[in-house]
């Protein structure tokens, strides 16, 4: 009976477990005693040869397998030279090392990144390549007030290749504009023919010092390792015209802002004593008024109080008065039928009647009689 054959044996060339033969000659199954299958007739071509069959997955596992353990050996070592750092990467955790040599880590888990041990450099107020001149980083303005056009070179290295690729989003654009605050700060504090001539590496040695101070402050994986004046000269005459118009206009803010904050400093002042003596005359008033009323209610009083006892005498009284006030400002006028006037002076009127202090007399004669008849009525 012929027995059905697996195709996958002969689709990989395997030949089935039974063409397995044993040490002892036989196979397998043979051994077991299990029926041994037939063999499939060979094949020959037109001369006599035997025809191989064609297997076309044959060894694939394992040739995916082989190349499974080439990648897996590449990725398995690298090697580090002297003028590199190497960082390598592990899951998230970052490792330098510094070593040159061979060395080895997990393939496909961790990652390794190179870096730089070597000295770079910088221009700054020039582009490098063509040398020419960046106006909005090289001009200053120095401490007598001139303008200088400036170029430094900045040279610096990485000193913590971990913190250099992680501590910032950008090292080299932290560390430039750091560079350039302390230059523009410490050429502010010299004279223009210092910056050009003989106060050079005065000013370097500053810059450097200021800016190792910060660099260690911030703590990105970079040093400074020297900067230099490249050029140091007056700028041109438009760009010292058009940084004189900001000077000059910046000038007359802060004049005008001066000027404003004098003239408060004098109305204030001022205003407050117009409004402190007004404040005060006011008071004096108030109590000029209320005094004269106080004295007006008291006299008054005591006006009332005679009244009340000797009504006649305090009304020709009080007559007499109004009229001794008011008969020296009054004028009198006479006129006669043909119409013609004379003033009349009233107070020399008075004074040149002598009767009229008889008459005067006569009345307080009769005043003197007055009180006498109203104490007797009173009693």
């Amino acid at each position: 009976m012929k027995q059905n054959r697996n195709p996958f044996e002969d689709l990989f060339g395997l030949g089935g477990l039974g063409a397995i033969r044993s040490p002892r000659g036989g196979s397998q199954k043979e051994e077991s005693g299990g029926s041994q299958p037939e063999k499939e007739p060979e094949r020959f071509d037109s001369h006599g040869n035997p025809v191989r069959r064609f297997r076309p997955f044959r060894g694939l596992g394992v040739g995916i397998f082989v190349l499974f353990l080439l990648l897996a050996g590449m990725n398995s070592y690298y090697m580090l030279d002297e003028e590199n750092y190497a960082v390598v990467v592990t899951l998230g955790s970052a490792e330098a090392v510094s070593q040159a040599g061979l060395h080895f880590k997990i393939p496909f888990v961790q990652r390794v990144q190179m870096v730089s041990k070597g000295i770079k450099g910088m221009p700054i107020g020039y582009m490098l390549e063509t040398k020419e001149s960046i106006d909005e980083e090289s001009v200053m303005i120095t401490k007598d007030f001139n303008f200088v056009n400036t170029d430094f070179y900045l040279e610096y290295m990485v000193s913590d290749p971990v913190k250099y690729l992680y501590a910032s989003a950008d090292p080299e654009a932290t560390l430039k504009m750091l560079t350039q605050s302390y230059i523009r700060d410490t050429v502010g504090i010299y004279n223009v023919d210092d910056v050009i001539t003989t106060g050079k590496a005065l000013i370097q040695s500053e810059i450097k010092e200021k800016l190792t101070n910060r660099m260690m402050e911030e703590d990105i994986g970079l040093s400074v390792v020297n900067i230099t004046i490249q050029d140091a000269f007056p700028p041109t005459t438009e760009v010292m015209n058009a940084f004189k118009n900001v000077e000059n206009a910046k000038q007359g803010k802060e004049t005008a802002i001066n000027n404003a904050n004098k003239d408060r400093n004098e109305k204030i002042p001022q205003a407050e004593a117009e409004c402190d003596q007004i404040i005060k005359n006011a008071e004096a008033e108030k109590e000029a008024r209320m005094n004269e009323a106080q004295g007006q209610v008291s006299r008054f009083e005591r006006m009332y109080e005679e009244y009340s006892k000797y009504p006649l005498i305090t009304k020709q009284r009080m007559f007499y008065e109004t009229m001794e006030e008011l008969l020296p400002r009054m004028k009198v006028y006479l006129v006669d039928e043909s119409g013609t006037q004379k003033l009349l002076p009233l107070d020399n009127f008075v004074s040149s009647i002598p009767a009229s202090q008889n008459r005067v007399s006569d009345n307080e004669g009769e005043t003197q009689e007055a009180v006498q008849e109203s104490g007797e009525v009173a009693q």
